[in-house]
């Protein structure tokens, strides 16, 4: 349909613009919520589950110290792990929820992290003509890396060693107390050394997250970046020497 306007001697012809009209979008998945297609919503993900396993590390840390305190201390706190809840639930129930939660989180980082390494080097598929030295690039790059195959291995190694004692000395009936102590003795002094540089990877891993968390919050700007810095590094730093007493006490004889 056109439409005429007289103006004195000039006509012009006028056609109303179409509507565009939407077109479905092809190739979209289905099944699996957008959020988590997203980088912020894997950002988010790695954050959660980063927060629940610093969480479970720092409470982990402290039920080691109980070592300290003595071989009954410590046995009686390991058979509090699988008997809280009790009689509300059977035995292990509130455990064994913990270890598949612990266990997804695990998962849901490791892919997370390597989802968005993954769009990042997608995201710049030619590789800087100069080498740029940066955090990303470097440093980082290889602690987050190395680090977390480092950390994986350990965790297995820990598992056979003090969970399910197939590879510690004093076996799966023993009491946690023996098992710990029999891992650490000075014969297994390679044990000991994984296990140091093992926390090490953690707490570059841990120290590097706080602050990449810092940074996404929008924390790091202003006076509070020199702060912020300092307290990622002070808390792995305690962390860490926090998961090396014990071993290293057994290791020197203190604890026996």
């Amino acid at each position: 349909m056109t439409s005429t306007i007289d103006r004195g001697r000039a006509t012009a012809v006028v056609t109303p613009r179409a509507v565009p009209t939407k077109t479905p979008t092809r190739g979209r998945r289905q099944g699996f919520p957008s959020l988590f297609r997203s980088s912020n919503g894997k950002k988010a993900v790695m954050a959660v589950t980063g927060a629940a396993l610093v969480i479970f590390l720092i409470l982990h840390m402290l039920g080691n110290l109980k070592i300290f305190l003595g071989g009954d201390s410590f046995n009686d706190y390991a058979e509090w792990l699988r008997t809280v809840g009790e009689p509300a639930v059977p035995r292990r129930t509130v455990l064994t929820i913990t270890e598949i939660v612990l266990f997804a989180a695990v998962v849901l980082h490791i892919w997370s992290a390597v989802s968005l390494a993954r769009r990042a080097a997608q995201a710049r598929p030619v590789k800087y003509a100069a080498k740029r030295k940066s955090q990303a690039g470097g440093y980082a790059t290889h602690i987050m890396r190395y680090g977390g195959i480092t950390i994986f291995l350990f965790v297995i190694w820990h598992l056979l060693d003090m969970t399910f004692g197939a590879v510690n000395p004093k076996g799966y009936d023993a009491t946690a107390f023996d098992r710990m102590v029999a891992g650490f003795q000075p014969s297994r002094w390679w044990v000991t050394a994984f296990y140091v540089l093992a926390m090490a990877m953690i707490g570059l891993h841990l120290r590097h997250g706080l602050w990449s968390a810092f940074q996404t919050l929008g924390l790091t700007n202003g006076r509070r970046r020199h702060t912020l810095q300092a307290a990622a590094a002070v808390f792995s730093v305690v962390l860490v020497i926090g998961f090396l007493a014990a071993p290293v006490a057994i290791m020197i004889g203190a604890i026996k």
